[in-house]
């Protein structure tokens, strides 16, 4: 099986910087896109951001300029930069990746989230 474990949330400052990461393990060919979710209490998820397999990256218009996606696949790793956070920000944060298993399956996975609070 495929998992994904996010970490990295936590509390800041309005104006501060979090970084998150996601690992990826299991039963992994390769790993395509992956993307960043948020959702906030009481709304829906949101995507936030994206990071194809070659690189290419797309960012919400609420998070661009502020936030950055970038993988390491030699370590299945996946991040997201997050600076000059605004208390909007707050929420938890999901991490989905589009693996190609072992078995030459491709399947969405999501991982249990990482919590990011804003405020003073």
């Amino acid at each position: 099986q495929v998992q994904l474990v996010e970490s990295g949330g936590g509390q800041v400052q309005p104006g501060g910087s979090l970084k998150l990461s996601c690992v990826a393990s299991g039963s992994i060919f390769s790993i395509n896109d992956v993307r960043w979710y948020r959702q906030a209490p009481g709304k829906q998820r949101e995507w936030v951001a994206s990071v194809s397999r070659g690189g290419n990256t797309n960012y919400a218009d609420s998070v661009k300029g502020r936030f950055t996606i970038s993988r390491d696949d030699a370590k299945l790793t996946f991040y997201l930069q997050m600076n000059s956070l605004k208390s909007e920000d707050t929420a938890g944060y999901y991490c989905n990746g589009l693996v190609v298993t072992m078995e030459r399956v491709t399947r969405s996975f999501w991982g249990q989230g990482t919590q990011v609070t804003v405020s003073s």
